[in-house]
């Protein structure tokens, strides 16, 4: 492993903030009033006001015309093709620079690698299909959300009751999904389903996955589910009444939608782990600088040793993740399989996020249970990331099935 970051990966990082902090930023000051007060940044719904909208959108196009939107994405799918290795070095970079909870920055900048933009479970359609579509959704102008998760099937993913049957060169597709980020505003839907449920009952596949224009018969998103105090979402539930599907837009083989889906869940989880990272860096920064501001018993905070351990903590934890990530994007660059890999970074980072924004916000005591500071709404942030993409209990069983079949290499 070469640890050194390549001059191009600065460089565009460079660029990346230079655009958040001279184009965004100003957008967010002069929008102030609508976004930092989530009862006029949601609407009575819980959906992000029209005008929220019109701004993400404003930004998530302005990012792809200077080609940051695009970036992390396979070139075959006319992204610039960067990697594993240089996505997880941006996620981290964009979120310690920005912090928790920016509207206009996080997942409208840099898109989640499986939920928007080029994402690599397009390249599994048909190409016609793809070349037709593809302008729209690397310029922003159009989204997408990933349906595979529902009420009854999250982790145990053969659960599914989601139904797809074959009507002539269609599909007819009836189910529900839950827990669909962007499924509120999406243009378009990957969406998981039943094929062959005698495979599926058998956990040897029966899933396929198809696109589907949002606007369709019979696709309706009846609400959104606002989590951890918070008075809307970009999260929904998906109901699906027969809506017809022509087979063309299917993603990869018939029952073999599982692979496919996989192929968008990794690199999420990637991103996720990096994200993760660069909020815990910027939250220890909050809390080193603070504490030698902080004076109690005529000294700096900083100078108790209760709060130096905290701190040094906080250091260990964002270290062992950085390691661990690094190590992991660049084995998936390098083509190796990594399974067991991805779920430890995936269940460490987001714990360790947690334990680092606990830590931070004790250190600065009362101040930091505010909404000002921001420390509160990311540990907020955190807590919900142990949860999607697989949970940790999820990932913990995935680890040790790999560990009992032989895979103990490190």
């Amino acid at each position: 492993m070469d640890f050194d970051i390549p001059t191009d990966w600065v460089e565009i990082g460079d660029s990346l903030i230079k655009f958040i902090d001279r184009e965004v930023a100003p957008l967010e000051h002069e929008h102030r009033a609508l976004l930092d007060n989530e009862r006029r940044a949601y609407t009575e719904d819980g959906r992000y006001a029209p005008q929220v909208m019109q701004l993400r959108r404003q930004v998530r196009m302005r990012s792809a015309e200077l080609g940051f939107y695009t970036a992390l994405s396979d070139e075959a799918l006319g992204g610039g093709g960067l990697g594993a290795q240089a996505a997880v070095y941006l996620q981290e970079r964009l979120n310690h620079h920005v912090g928790p909870s920016r509207h206009l920055v996080q997942t409208v900048v840099l898109p989640s690698p499986f939920t928007n933009g080029l994402t690599p479970v397009l390249k599994h359609l048909d190409r016609a299909v793809f070349d037709s579509l593809q302008a729209r959704i690397a310029s922003g102008e159009k989204t997408l959300c990933f349906g595979l998760s529902e009420p009854d099937a999250g982790s145990d993913v053969f659960g599914m009751r989601t139904r797809a049957v074959r009507d002539g060169d269609d599909w007819l597709i009836t189910g529900t999904k839950q827990w669909i980020t962007n499924a509120p505003y999406a243009d378009f839907a990957m969406v998981f389903a039943v094929t062959d449920e005698e495979k599926a009952r058998a956990h040897k596949g029966g899933i396929t996955g198809f696109l589907m224009p949002t606007d369709a018969p019979g696709f309706s998103v009846p609400s959104v589910i606002p989590v951890m105090g918070h008075l809307g979402a970009d999260i929904g539930i998906v109901s699906l009444d027969q809506v017809r599907v022509p087979d063309t837009h299917r993603l990869g083989p018939v029952d073999r939608g599982l692979s496919v889906a996989l192929d968008g869940v990794n690199a999420g989880r990637l991103s996720m782990a990096a994200s993760c990272l660069g909020l815990a860096r910027w939250a220890l920064d909050q809390a080193l600088d603070y504490s030698k501001v902080r004076k109690t018993f005529g000294q700096p905070i900083a100078e108790h040793q209760a709060v130096q351990i905290m701190l040094a903590e906080c250091a260990m934890d964002i270290y062992a993740v950085k390691s661990m990530i690094r190590h992991v994007a660049w084995l998936v660059d390098q083509g190796q399989a990594a399974t067991k890999e991805v779920s430890i970074v995936k269940a460490f980072s987001t714990e360790a996020a947690g334990r680092v924004f606990d830590r931070c916000i004790q250190v600065h005591g009362g101040m930091g249970l505010t909404n000002e500071l921001r420390l509160e709404e990311g540990y907020r942030f955190v807590r919900t990331m142990r949860i999607p993409d697989g949970t940790s209990e999820i990932q913990r069983r995935t680890i040790a099935r790999r560990l009992l079949d032989g895979d103990t290499a490190f």
